[in-house]
Order: structure tokens, then C-alpha cells, then sequence
């Protein structure tokens, strides 16, 4: 999470995500999660004598980590954090060869949306017993979207830790140019503005959309609509409902708005159109602001961030993150815990997303929804504001990356113009089902 995945990196992890997937379900044995590690009565005490925590992430260089982990050990002389540090785009496959071959470590930094899948193949340690001990990990704490990637079984496998969530940017001064009050709140108040600030003759447009990343972008429409991409149980595929073909119409149309030059393009490449201002709005996660306060310092004050407007079913989009978990052939699994409970602590979730360089935000809702977050980088707080609207979508299902893939094609086919939104769901549909079906 503390980098951009590129449209090719991103199809790069979920062919990973695939292999890993089915290399991790070997390595559990078929056996049932361990659930008795963490029981007792009373806070978690430090060892009696120097235990050492493995701590497997891609975050382990970070000066950030490394501060908190001296000032874990100053707390906790007798546990030492041993950082096991992997590149970001190989660090889920690398990790799931180790749970293959039974050297996992102790305690992992993964993506939040790919704990259930650990935990289903007997992997993680419940955490229901050591959080119930806690005076610090409330989950009713949690902002529920991140609680449900993290659940399984109703139990929770993993603490969320950190994440963001898809909201609109807009240009303050193309908006005024064009006599708009603010940013839209509705569908048709999308529309509508981004065809009043289109003009294709001067080569200025109302919005930027990439067939690259057509499916990902498409997810919030397709949930504010009431649609979602599988059925609850994740066996079947759900994107092909009225709500979904409702969304995908509504979505592929908006192309007409966007320069065409950038379709083949992706949200990082796409910045560009929209620093120059030939690009009035802008779809993307909260690492937008970050770029744009970094690489384009002259036109803060140009641009603003809005929650996405509302579908028929209110207030949705897409949330992502990460979130700790800890394995369970652990031989130090208290010393584990408290490792995982001090980064829960509520200043140091503060001080590794809001109050760093970057963009990241809390998971839980204290820390949303208090004034020291739009204090410190008020940027953040229409992001803030949209995690309750978080969907942890329904796509654990190992096959799923395959079947994304194949809506991502169809649907930049429509965005191209080459076939309708709704035979584009059509064809996914048909396909995604043989997936599922072996």
C-alpha cells in the first residue's frame, strides 16, 4: 500500500496472486486453523528471557518502522523484531512459498484483502483470544469495511493497520470557469458537469478514464448502483445484474468526456492531462494528492478532493489497505501479539499514515473521525469521510484475479467504443463462469 501499482504491475500481482494462492493451500496441510493460541485471562506479559519476532513486510526499511520497532524494543527489552523484508510486487508469492514449506515467520505486514484467503487454508492465529485480553485493540473499533477483510468465519485473522479509498479530484479552476458551484453529488450532476466542461475543440475534457484499469474504476459505480462483482458466497458472478449492466452503461458513456489520447494510458500516467488542467476531473485513491502536492507544487490551490457522488445506493467505493496477521506455527506468539498490539497503538497508527509524507489513512474510526487528521493534512478528510462507505468487496475467491482480467478487456472494448457496456458484461460473465465452474 505505500506505493502506486501501475496497471501492469497490478495485473503482474494477480497472476502472482493466482499462483500463490494455489502454492499457499498446499502448505496448510488441510488442516483447521489453530484457535487456541492467545487464550488466558488478563493483559499479555513480556517474556522472561530475549525472544526475537520475525516481521516479514515490504515496509521493513521504512525510517518509520525501524523508529517504532527502537522504541518497541526500549519498551520490551527481551523481544527483538527481526525484519524479513521482500519487494512489494513479490512479496505476496514469496510469502506463501514459505507457508508452503513451513517457514513462515511470526508475524507479516500482508494486503488486508488477502487474509481471509490465509486463513482459510489454516495458515493464521485467530486473534479472538488476545484481543479480548487488550486494552488497546477494540474491534468494534475498526471501520467495517477493513473488519470484513480481515474476517473469516466470523473471527477476525488479522488487525487492519493502514489503507485508502477511491474519491473524486476536481479543479477548482476549471469548475469556476465553467460556473459550477462545487463538485457533483449525484450521477446526473456528474454527467452533467462533465459535459459542460467539455470541450473538444480546445482539447479540454470533463474527465479522465483508462480502459487499462476499466474494471477496478468501473467497482464504485457498479456498487453505488446496488451491484456487486460475485454473489455473497463467492461462487457465482454477480456483475452481470441489472445493477451492474446499469453501471457499466452509465460508466463506458463517460468515455466522451475523456481525451481519447489517454485511454490506453493508466491513473499514474494519467496525471499529467490533469496537472495541465485539459482534464477537470479525476477519479483515484488518496495517493493522488500526495503526487499532485509532490511532482505539481504550482497548482496547489487549483484543485480540491470530494467524496464520489452517490449511486441509488448511496455512498460506496472502493477501500484498500493492509493489515497484520500473525502465523500459526509461531513458537513466540505472545511476544508476537504484543509486537502487533504496539503498532495498533493509536499514535503510532497516526504517526505511520496521516502524519508521514504520504497519504495513507487510518482503519479505525476514532482516528477517522477525529479533528487531528484534518488538522494535519486536511487533503485527507473527504477520504476520511468515505471509508464508512468502504466495500471489502466479495472477491477472495482464488479464480477471481482471472475473471478480473477478462472484465477489465471487455470493458475497455466498450470504452473504445467496440461493443455495449452490457455485452461487455456479458462476455466476462460467460467467461468468468467456466472459471469457476473448474
Amino acid at each position: 500500500m505505500r506505493f502506486h501499482k501501475s496497471s501492469k504491475t497490478a495485473a503482474i500481482v494477480a497472476l502472482a496472486l493466482a499462483t500463490s494462492l494455489s502454492v499457499a493451500s498446499c502448505g496448510s496441510d488441510g488442516k483447521e486453523p489453530n484457535t487456541g493460541i492467545g487464550k488466558g485471562s488478563g493483559p499479555v506479559k513480556d517474556p522472561a528471557s530475549p525472544q526475537t519476532v520475525t516481521f516479514f513486510s515490504w515496509v521493513g526499511n521504512e525510517p518509520q518502522m525501524k523508529q517504532m520497532a527502537a522504541e518497541f524494543n526500549k519498551r520490551h527489552p527481551n523481544i527483538t523484531i527481526k525484519f524479513e523484508n521482500a519487494p512489494a510486487e513479490q512479496a505476496q508469492q514469496v510469502l506463501s512459498t514459505r507457508i508452503a514449506g513451513n517457514t513462515a515467520p511470526d508475524v507479516a505486514y500482508i494486503n488486508a484483502s488477502d487474509t481471509s484467503d490465509y486463513a482459510a487454508r489454516g495458515a493464521l492465529v485467530d486473534l479472538g483470544g488476545y484481543m479480548e485480553r487488550s486494552e488497546i485493540v477494540k474491534p468494534d473499533n475498526y471501520v467495517d469495511g477493513f473488519k470484513t477483510f480481515v474476517t473469516w468465519n466470523d473471527k477476525m485473522w488479522g488487525l487492519p493497520f493502514d489503507g485508502e479509498t477511491t474519491g473524486l479530484f476536481y479543479r477548482t479552476d476549471r469548475f469556476k470557469e465553467a460556473g459550477i458551484d462545487g463538485p457533483p453529488k449525484t450521477w446526473d450532476e456528474f454527467k452533467a458537469a462533465a459535459e459542460k466542461l467539455t470541450d473538444t475543440a480546445n482539447g479540454k475534457y470533463g474527465f479522465e478514464m483508462f480502459a487499462s484499469e476499466s474494471a477496478y474504476y468501473w467497482y464504485p459505480w457498479l456498487y453505488q448502483a446496488g451491484g456487486d462483482a460475485l454473489t455473497k458466497d463467492g461462487k457465482d458472478i454477480a456483475f452481470d445484474s441489472a445493477q451492474g449492466k446499469t453501471a457499466a452503461d452509465f460508466y463506458v458513456n463517460l468515455a466522451k468526456y475523456s481525451p481519447r489520447d489517454y485511454l490506453n494510458s493508466n491513473s499514474y500516467d494519467g496525471r499529467v492531462a490533469f496537472a495541465k488542467g485539459d482534464v477537470a476531473m479525476y477519479v483515484a485513491g488518496a495517493w493522488f494528492a500526495g503526487t499532485l502536492a509532490d511532482e505539481y507544487p504550482k497548482i496547489t490551490g487549483k484543485w480540491a478532493a470530494a467524496p464520489l457522488p452517490d449511486g441509488v445506493a448511496g455512498c460506496k467505493t472502493t477501500i484498500a489497505g493492509d493489515s497484520l496477521v500473525m502465523f500459526n506455527k509461531t513458537k513466540v506468539s505472545d511476544a508476537a501479539w504484543l509486537w502487533m498490539e504496539f503498532l495498533s497503538q493509536p499514535d503510532n497508527l497516526a504517526n505511520w499514515t496521516y502524519k508521514t509524507e504520504g497519504t495513507l489513512l487510518p482503519p479505525t474510526k476514532s482516528l477517522l473521525g477525529g479533528a487531528d487528521l484534518a488538522k494535519e493534512k486536511p487533503v485527507l478528510k473527504p477520504f476520511a469521510d468515505l471509508m464508512s462507505c468502504g466495500v471489502a468487496s466479495t472477491v477472495s475467491n482464488p479464480k477471481y484475479p482471472r475473471i478480473e482480467t477478462i472484465l477489465n478487456e471487455e470493458l475497455g472494448k466498450a470504452i473504445y467504443g467496440d461493443q455495449t457496456a452490457a455485452e461487455a458484461l456479458d462476455n466476462a460473465a460467460q467467461q468468468g463462469r467456466a472459471i469457476l465452474a473448474h
